[in-house]
């Protein structure tokens, strides 16, 4: 088994992506890799200040359990209770340190990603002669279980204190897009990851304990429930799946935005008030094998729909973005790389909260006809279009 980090190092490297994104590499004072992105039209110095505070020891790597009634794993992480909850401007830990703020970040920046202080899997990792063992967690038993190994990481999308990817300029955006391909690629080559899922969280009413714009990665030592519920849905139906689905979107009323690589729609069976799908047009499994070309027109594209979301209402609204991608060894051939943009938004002053039937039973009821939501948030891309252009 691999401890956390090794020995910490101020510098270790400095690259400059297709992209031109320079990627800084750098240590924490605890041993966490921090990873400096910075933009194509950057202000900044290439010097990166050390961290020079006193930090505990890492948590030890949570442990799962399996529920034997669904054969889900359950990562018992019990040092996240510990988290900071809304914390003031002056006190964020997502801002670069100041004298009176010892954040996360050392220097200015960005994009910043580090490895999460109280993750919910990891800092551990299998020995790599070990890591096929250790990812076999199929079958039913009684109180089994494993430990939680993966990496999770937090990216900063900004220095700011507030806001979310939508408020960010293009070029940030495409800068982030390009530290999510690295991660991804990064990631899914650590021993006994089977997952990469980028993914950002926006607004109290989703449960987000920092206003800083930021998102998260989680790397998992399994495959998904959700990925394998997909899987199973790739083998009844064909791997033709995604290609059908964008086929029959985009001869129906639900696209929202289209370009020449990227198009995003309300599904047919939207679950949610707000459900956006967006899909590459040609196949990619994850960021990773995605092209200059589709990097490029995404920052432009995915800044216009969050901007539309936020359009809908007088003020910002709640969502989830998720990335999914395709597991690291199974189907890459027809899980397509997608976002799933959800918000239980319902109304100017009204959520969707999920109560016995979705929470219990998993049987959703939806409250928007999705052709409905489809043609509000056209009318609200728009809108944000003229305000606000990309």
């Amino acid at each position: 088994m691999a401890d956390s980090p090794t020995t910490p190092a101020q510098t270790d490297s400095a690259q400059v992506t297709p992209a031109r994104v320079t990627k800084r590499v750098h240590r924490l004072a605890d041993g966490r890799e921090l990873i400096y992105f910075d933009d194509a039209d950057t202000t900044l110095p290439p010097d990166r200040a050390p961290d020079t505070r006193v930090l505990d020891e890492r948590p030890p790597t949570a442990t799962m359990r399996q529920d034997p009634l669904t054969g889900d794993w359950i990562s018992i992480a019990a040092s996240r209770q510990n988290r900071v909850v809304m914390p003031p401007a002056a006190l964020d830990p997502l801002a670069p340190q100041t004298p009176g703020n010892p954040s996360e970040i050392p220097a200015n920046y960005d994009v910043a990603v580090f490895e999460n202080r109280s993750p919910s899997f990891g800092p551990a990792l299998p020995a790599i002669e070990d890591a096929a063992a250790a990812g076999d967690l199929g079958g039913i038993g009684l109180n089994r279980e494993a430990p939680s190994y993966g990496r999770c990481e937090v990216v900063c999308f900004s220095p700011e204190h507030e806001g979310a990817f939508g408020s960010i300029h293009r070029s940030r955006a495409r800068t982030v897009i390009e530290a999510w391909a690295d991660r991804t690629a990064a990631l899914s080559a650590l021993p006994g990851v089977r997952q990469v899922f980028p993914f950002e969280n926006r607004g109290a009413a989703i449960g987000v304990t920092l206003q800083h714009p930021h998102g998260q990665i989680y790397s998992y030592p399994y495959v998904t429930p959700r990925t394998q519920r997909l899987i199973a849905s790739i083998d009844e139906y064909g791997p033709s799946l995604f290609a059908d689905i964008l086929a029959s979107e985009l001869a129906g009323p639900r696209v929202v935005l289209a370009g020449e690589h990227w198009t995003a729609f309300v599904p047919f069976a939207a679950r949610w008030p707000i459900e956006v799908h967006l899909l590459p047009n040609e196949h990619v499994p994850d960021f990773a094998e995605t092209t200059a070309e589709q990097r490029d027109e995404l920052s432009v594209l995915y800044l216009r729909l969050l901007r539309g979301v936020d359009a809908l209402y007088d003020d910002p609204t709640p969502y989830i973005a998720a990335w999914h991608q395709a597991p690291v060894d199974t189907h890459r051939d027809s899980i397509r790389l997608n976002l799933q943009l959800t918000s239980p938004r319902r109304g100017p002053d009204k959520l969707k909260y999920l109560a016995g039937s979705e929470a219990a039973m998993g049987a959703w009821v939806g409250d928007i006809p999705p052709e409905t939501q489809a043609e509000r948030l056209r009318a609200a891309i728009a809108k944000a279009d003229e305000e606000n252009p990309v």
